[in-house]
């Protein structure tokens, strides 16, 4: 029998603010524990909440870019939990009136399956505070720095058949989201983290299975590690004649498998109930279409105008714009005068591998367009061969250094002098006759192999073109 995945995805991210969601406490990440609170965000007995204006503006964006419906009259609902990592034991969050209904977002995956995901809301919450198990003393601290860091959750429909298109949709919501400047998106800070909800079923079948909820995911690897295990457990309890128990898991990554922490809880286990603390918001047509303006060029726009305006292939132009960092890194050294179709193969090439090499994302690196538009410009007036200008990349990436001091301190400029290229010529094709006799019985290696000699007497700076131009020159001299 062949057995098809149903899954469903929660996806937390937390907002780019500088504070938090109903105080005005730090949202930096780090810190030492418990210094980043308030009588707010802790819950303390009298302290009232006050909503942060610009969650709001970027829950909003989030919804208009995710194509969804804004809920013009919202509100913030009490959801009761006790958790150690919850001082309050209620978690403000949105159940009744969510701020965004409906979106839907288009992917492609890899293998070229193109869908629409339907979004079934977007609400606005605060986060929890985090647990931290010290062995040692075999004690559980708890660290509530993170208790009220805004959040917005993005709820799917169960539209999702495979792991490789539940990450085809996350890189794309990671695209959006960074566009649009309301979050980093950095998982392995926690700020991008995902509750894959799973069931299986007979292919073909209509009917939903039993699903089990994955918490707290964060990281592409992880999440389609753990889709692929759990699918295959639930299969094959079905067909021991076991039944699948609806639950919530973790994901262990050292032991690549799933294990259960508690029963799903359903919404009344939480008795939702309207926050008293907080009035109802209501969002008129003028502030919607403020917000609407303030949405840059999105990735798509960026493709079809790399691809209209500088002649760019759609390949190029997915690499570039797959990290808004990196498309703004490309339009200025572009801007600085180098040419699209050079600046684009720097960045796939050079870019993108020493960004891999240093575990770098683009926002992160030092290198500025300026350099390497200054790289480029070398390269194309001849004064740096391209092997020698990706040395000297190299050499500048990590600290931005000065391309042309460190071409003139290592002597790396490019040797125009045809005098000196002649000279080395000469002396290459004197100590080299066996050569010469290969190259005039049709060998071309040979001829090859007399170039490569010539650039290693001039270490690598002379222009390939004029060394091949001077041997063959030299070599009709010899007849």
């Amino acid at each position: 029998m062949t057995w098809e995945m149903v899954i469903g995805l929660e996806t937390h991210v937390e907002l780019a603010t500088k504070t938090k969601i109903f105080c005005s406490c730090t949202t930096a990440f780090g810190g030492d524990p418990n210094t980043h609170c308030c009588p707010v965000c802790t819950g303390m007995p009298g302290a009232l909440p006050v909503v942060n204006e610009k969650v709001l503006e970027f829950a909003v964006k989030a919804g208009l870019a995710l194509n969804g419906t804004i809920t013009r009259d919202c509100r913030f609902d009490r959801k009761n939990y006790f958790y150690p990592d919850l001082p309050k034991a209620y978690q403000v969050s949105q159940l009744y009136l969510p701020i965004v209904r409906n979106g839907k977002v288009p992917i492609q995956t890899a293998s070229g399956v193109e869908k629409t995901i339907r979004i079934h809301e977007l609400h606005m919450e605060e986060d929890a505070g985090k647990l931290v198990h010290d062995p040692w003393i075999d004690q559980t601290r708890a660290d509530y720095n993170r208790c009220g860091v805004p959040l917005i959750e993005i709820v799917t429909e169960p539209d999702f058949r495979s792991a490789e298109e539940v990450i085809a949709y996350l890189e794309k919501l990671r695209s959006i989201l960074q566009y649009l400047g309301v979050s980093d998106c950095k998982m392995q800070e926690g700020s991008l983290r995902c509750d894959v909800n799973l069931s299986v079923r007979p292919a073909g079948s209509e009917e939903l299975g039993t699903r089990t909820e994955m918490k707290n995911l964060n990281s592409f690897k992880a999440i389609a590690r753990a889709i692929e295990y759990e699918a295959r457990r639930q299969v094959e309890l079905i067909q021991e004649g076991k039944r699948v128990v609806q639950e919530t898991r973790r994901w262990d990554e050292n032991k690549d498998a799933t294990f259960a922490m508690r029963s799903k809880e359903n919404a009344q286990d939480y008795r939702y109930f309207p926050e008293p603390d907080i009035p109802p918001m209501e969002l008129s047509e003028e502030y919607l279409e403020h917000v609407r303006a303030e949405i840059p060029e999105m990735a798509e726009a960026k493709m079809a105008r790399y691809q209209r305006d500088w002649g760019l292939p759609v390949y190029d132009t997915r690499m570039i714009t797959g990290q808004k960092a990196l498309a703004d890194f490309f339009e200025e050294t572009v801007a600085l005068g180098a040419a699209p179709k050079q600046a684009a193969n720097w960045i796939m090439g050079e870019v993108l591998r020493q960004l891999s090499a240093q575990g770098l994302e683009a926002k992160d690196m030092t290198l500025t367009p300026g350099t390497l538009a200054r790289l480029i410009e070398l390269v194309q007036t001849g004064k740096l061969n391209r092997n020698t200008a990706v040395k000297v990349f190299d050499a500048v990436f990590v600290a931005d250094g000065d391309v042309d001091a460190y071409v003139k301190e290592h002597g790396l400029e490019q040797v125009s002098d045809a005098g000196l290229v002649g000279r080395a010529v000469e002396q290459v094709l004197a100590a080299n006759p066996k050569s010469i006799e290969d190259y005039r019985a049709g060998k071309e290696k040979a001829f090859g192999f007399l170039v490569g000699q010539v650039m290693r007497e001039l270490k690598g700076r002379a222009l390939p073109q004029v060394v091949n131009q001077t041997i063959r020159e030299k070599l009709e001299q010899m007849k």
